[in-house]
């Protein structure tokens, strides 16, 4: 019955490692993300272009700034980046989900 927990208690610990080190990765990812796509705040709608090419899409939004998408996949994992515009067509946020 020992033997049997101990099996268990090992498996168990080897899961929670592997998750450990999958998070570690994908924050090391999304920090870089962040960090190479936040220099494009405080920049122009036309540099942002030249950068990244035409958005995939774009609206309003509630706060009447305009949002620019850009979508792409990597491994069938859908990405989107946003980028808030003001009223002087300048970059003021940036946000990404699903990026890896």
């Amino acid at each position: 019955m020992d033997l049997k927990k101990l099996i268990i208690i090992f498996f168990i610990s080897l899961l929670f490692t592997g998750c450990q080190t999958i998070k570690e990765k994908s924050d090391a990812v999304a920090e870089k993300e962040n960090k190479a796509y936040g220099k494009l705040v405080g920049k122009t709608v036309n540099e942002l272009k030249i950068e990244l090419g035409n958005p995939t899409e774009d609206f309003i939004n509630e706060v009447g700034n305009k949002v620019l998408i850009y979508k792409s996949k990597k491994f069938g994992i859908p990405c989107d980046r946003k980028f808030e515009l003001d009223g002087n067509n300048t970059v003021i946020s940036f946000s990404s989900s699903g990026c890896i």
